[in-house]
């Protein structure tokens, strides 16, 4: 389970006052409903909690829900649209001398946040990991990490000479195989109770797929 977190993107220059404060205010409204909603799915389980339910606890009407979540899934996996980004960002920062799989590696882990306490990461992984509509709408989120991740690793293979006869599907395999890789980490470390750590699991499925430098 990764942590990453949404960067607002800048608003028109015009309007940097009122549209900042406009995204602190909902940034404020969303996180403070998502914590409710974590909290009853924690104490209740993930199947068990409604909407209405997180709505009661949150304060808000079932209307203001859907103002700011799409369905219930994406309270507990909604940030990886916003992940992708951020790895982009990560894999672009890393030097043109890492071969694509390593820098790919090297990203995930400087997007690693580890502010939430272990016990309660845990609780959410497991949560996700048992719960098949989140693993659906993991796996379905995750998608989007293609368009953000595949140029670059296609743009680092050509450039080292190994794109081959067909470098878009070279490029969009590579990055299925780290996607897998976190997945399978992820569940390990689920497994293992958080031991060890979550970046020595993902450095060990990304090793055993190929070594990295």
């Amino acid at each position: 389970m990764t942590t990453w977190h949404h960067v607002p993107s800048r608003p028109r220059v015009e309007s940097v006052t009122d549209e900042s404060l406009w995204s602190r205010t909902r940034r404020a409204a969303y996180d403070e409903i998502a914590t409710v909603a974590m909290d009853l799915f924690l104490d209740k389980g993930f199947d068990a909690t409604t909407i209405d339910d997180i709505a009661a606890a949150a304060g808000i009407s079932r209307r203001s829900f859907f103002r700011y979540f799409g369905t219930k899934e994406d309270l507990v996996i909604g940030h990886l649209v916003a992940d992708g980004a951020g790895l982009r960002a990560a894999l672009e920062q890393r030097p043109d001398s890492e071969d694509a799989w390593t820098a790919l590696l090297r990203a995930f882990l400087a997007l690693d946040d580890p502010s939430m306490p272990r016990e309660r990461m845990l609780k959410v992984s497991s949560m996700v990991y048992g719960t098949p509509s989140l693993r659906a709408r993991s796996a379905e989120k995750h998608l989007g990490w293609y368009e953000e991740l595949v140029p670059e690793v296609r743009r680092r293979l050509t450039a080292g000479g190994d794109a081959g006869p067909y470098p878009e599907l070279r490029a969009r395999s590579i990055v299925a195989a780290a996607i897998a890789c976190l997945d399978a980490a992820g569940e390990e470390w689920t497994r293992a109770g958080g031991k060890p750590a979550l970046g020595k699991l993902l450095t060990a499925a990304f090793t055993a797929v190929a070594p990295t430098g």
